[in-house]
């Protein structure tokens, strides 16, 4: 089995050339520079919420998934419980971006880490991830939580009757 790193950003391409023997290649969620059905397992790591069009990205992961295949998505949704939001916010929100300019001196990386706070607070609910995942073919969609924070997004392309992959809708 082999491995395929993909990024949009050549910067964070040419930091993983420099760590990782596997091939990588530029590429954006929406519109991956891989072959039909050339990958069991397709995984994306805390960057769903920076995807524009979830339907075409799930299209495109469906598309180069085997028959039978698996996603696995990771990603930091805002927390639902009242509480956990506030201790959430308050931790990611503003504790983060202050210890972050504190310690490297530089405002900017507090401005960064901020941002990174409002992208989980406004990224799109687990129900609309899972309705695009299943508008876009995959079966078996499911999200899994952890600490009201941590989601797993998981599904699987199906199987066709005869063996064949199932079209998506």
């Amino acid at each position: 089995r082999s491995v395929i790193g993909v990024d949009l950003s050549e910067g964070m391409l040419a930091v993983a050339r420099q760590k990782l023997g596997i091939p990588l290649v530029q590429g954006a969620a929406e519109e991956l520079p891989l072959a039909e059905e050339v990958a069991d397992f397709v995984t994306m790591g805390y960057a769903l919420r920076h995807v524009g069009d979830l339907v075409t990205a799930f299209r495109e992961f469906h598309r180069v998934l085997r028959r039978g295949g698996t996603v696995l998505l990771l990603e930091i949704g805002k927390p639902t419980r009242p509480l956990s939001r506030t201790m959430t916010s308050i931790y990611l929100g503003r504790v983060v971006p202050f210890l972050s300019r504190w310690k490297t001196g530089e405002a900017p990386v507090g401005t960064l880490m901020r941002y990174y706070w409002e992208t989980i607070e406004t990224c799109v609910s687990a129900e609309r991830i899972l309705e695009a995942m299943g508008d876009s073919g995959f079966e078996d969609c499911r999200c899994e939580v952890e600490l009201d924070l941590f989601r797993s997004f998981i599904a699987r392309k199906p199987m066709g009757p005869d063996g064949d992959a199932v079209p998506p809708r």
